[in-house]
């Protein structure tokens, strides 16, 4: 069959999923009668909420008797390492940039990937009907970002669409014709893109992308360079240096049509399929004939730049709230993360009943958390900590982002004060227009932790910020963390809101009144920058005068709204965060004040 394998290539929320929902829809992959889902492609719960791809997914449909294979790529900077590794499976790129705000951050670091591995990109300008859109001058800034890439002429000479995936039309003029639908897109794809090109020789594949099936076992997708591979048939497994890894037998070949992965008898070279029945196989490995020597060429993986501890949740009111609390359970989990998630590492730690998990930013690390907690996992974690590495001369090298902020004229100045103290090097600052300025850094992972929450207060909702992985560059020394003290409380119980109206100038409060608190748990910020010992759960003393009905004329100050991102960022050291299905609760690492302060005390004395 005539075959074509294309990449998307977008920013987050530039419409990427929106577009391949339409090509689904007009190729005729959807019945007339079947409902069709909005974001076919995100099916990922937090996918649909957050609007990000995170997993790399494929689809195919049929156009004119050619399958067209189409891999969706993951757009946020977290899943980069996805992306490398997907675009040596295809032979062409969409790249699909916002009529409004043009190439982003994304764009330019998986448009760099896509063109050192020479493909020949179709510019896709999408939202045309926004009514900031300036397609031309996007259009432009596209061939501007390819020509600073490095692109070749062939590259430089690429073919150009606009339309809006929303509306579902695509034209050669941003003003339509709209009648057409997404026909043209379909046309210029079978125009454009070379059939994939296929080497003769006994069966060989690349692993792209990985998952944990609970019904086949780890299941390996990629695309088959050479040769055809069947069910039941013998293969073997090599690293990308060649070693052999395991020889096992397939135990089924799927491919994918339209959203389904069907079961087939025969996988052809030049196709995307997915392979079950190799326990020990892994993305960037060769799955070859019995008499194949050399491994496929294959991209490294990215290295992790984050690192938590996942512990068991061993607070007072552990249990209460979750139904898998114990660390067996919590362990077995991780490790299944791992199988089908290449960015994470995961390895026992020195602590009792823990874990260390290893990922690419605390994006990624988020999701994880909050994907546990909504299976019912009770867990506490700690503060994310940076990766460092040594240099070839012993020196220490930290992660270093790009970060790209678009800010109103007016919030710039609090932006580059707020980034310097976070030790990041300013590289550019250009108007985008529209009273709008681009300020370009070079910032320290650690300097980011928890800054875009402050980024949106401080510019009133308006900022859009995008980091991208740079390199591993010097160490910038220490970053000041949180100035304030916290208030612990010193007894469980349930909060009573005069005890905590009593307390109002103490510093502010994390807490409700009639949240259960516990004695270690903290409760709110204090105005010091030493920690506060505190009970919220002293009510008014009852005399013939002073009755209970006073309190409801209580006003209390809002308190300060941990969300799980919020709480990664403002605990300690010596702080965990609580996480269960229905509460996010701040505590000590240490319950009990007097461990507290012996271990405060050993402290100091390791420092002198």
């Amino acid at each position: 069959m005539n075959l074509r394998n294309i990449a998307i290539i977008a920013h987050v929320d530039h419409g990427k999923t929106t577009l391949v929902d339409r090509l689904l829809q007009q190729s005729g992959v959807f019945r007339e009668n079947q409902r069709l889902v909005e974001r076919a492609l995100d099916s990922n719960e937090l996918e649909r909420e957050r609007g990000i791809t995170i997993l790399s997914k494929v689809t195919s449909l049929v156009w004119q008797s050619a399958r067209i294979n189409i891999v969706d790529t993951p757009g946020h900077a977290d899943f980069g390492g996805e992306v490398e590794r997907i675009l040596n499976m295809v032979d062409g790129a969409l790249v699909l940039v916002d009529a409004a705000e043009g190439p982003l951050p994304q764009t330019k670091f998986v448009v760099t990937k896509a063109l050192k591995v020479g493909l020949k990109p179709i510019v896709v300008i999408n939202k045309v009907d926004r009514a900031d859109a300036r397609p031309t001058e996007v259009a432009n800034e596209v061939f501007d970002l390819f020509a600073a890439l490095d692109a070749n002429e062939e590259q430089l000479d690429f073919p150009l669409l606009y339309g809006s995936a929303k509306q579902g039309w695509m034209a050669a003029d941003p003003a339509g014709p709209q009648d057409k639908g997404m026909a043209p897109l379909f046309d210029l794809v079978l125009r454009h893109v070379a059939p994939p090109e296929v080497e003769e020789g006994p069966f060989r594949m690349l692993g792209t992308i990985l998952e944990a099936n609970p019904y086949l076992g780890r299941i390996v997708t990629g695309r088959i360079f050479s040769g055809s591979v069947r069910p039941n048939q013998s293969v073997k497994v090599l690293d990308h240096h060649g070693a052999l890894i395991e020889v096992g037998r397939v135990t089924k070949v799927l491919a994918f049509r339209g959203l389904e992965r069907t079961p087939i008898e025969e996988g052809f070279a030049g196709d995307i399929v997915a392979i079950a029945g190799l326990p020990e196989a892994f993305v960037s490995h060769t799955l070859c004939a019995p008499e194949v020597t050399e491994p496929l060429p294959a991209q490294p993986i990215d290295p992790p730049t984050l690192t938590m501890t996942f512990r068991i949740n061993d607070s007072p009111l552990a249990g209460t709230e979750g139904d898998k609390v114990q660390s067996r359970v919590i362990r077995e989990r991780l490790l299944r993360e791992a199988e089908g998630n290449v960015a994470l590492r995961v390895s026992e730690s020195a602590e009792k009943d823990s874990m260390e998990v290893a990922g690419r930013g605390e994006l990624q690390l988020g999701i994880l958390i909050e994907t546990m907690r909504r299976e019912g996992f009770e867990l506490s974690v700690s503060r994310p900590q940076v990766l460092l590495q040594r240099g070839p001369s012993g020196e220490l090298l930290e992660p270093i982002e790009e970060v790209v902020i678009d800010v109103d004229e007016q919030h710039a100045g609090v932006v580059v004060q707020k980034l310097a103290e976070r030790k990041a090097e300013m590289v550019e600052m250009r108007p985008s227009g529209g009273g709008r300025v681009r300020l370009i850094f070079f910032a320290p992972t650690r300097g980011l932790l928890g800054y875009h929450g402050e980024l949106l207060t401080d510019t009133r909702g308006t900022a859009v910020m995008n980091r991208v992985f740079h390199a591993y560059g010097p160490h910038r020394g220490e970053i000041a963390g949180r100035r304030n003290g916290v208030l612990i409380s010193t007894d469980q119980g349930e909060a009573v809101a005069y005890a905590m109206w009593n307390l109002e100038d103490r510093g502010p409060m994390i807490i409700e009144p009639g949240w259960k608190v516990y004695r270690g748990m903290i409760v709110g910020e204090h105005t010091r920058g030493n920690d506060l010992e505190v009970n919220v759960l002293k009510g008014k003393k009852l005399t013939n005068i002073r009755t209970h009905s006073k309190d409801e004329a209580i006003r209390l100050t809002p308190p300060i709204r941990m969300t799980l991102e919020k709480a990664l960022a403002y605990i300690e050291d010596d702080e965990l965060v609580e996480i269960t299905p229905k509460s996010i609760r701040l505590r000590k690492r240490l319950l009990d004040p007097i461990d507290r302060k012996r271990s405060e005390r050993r402290r100091e004395s390791e420092h002198v």
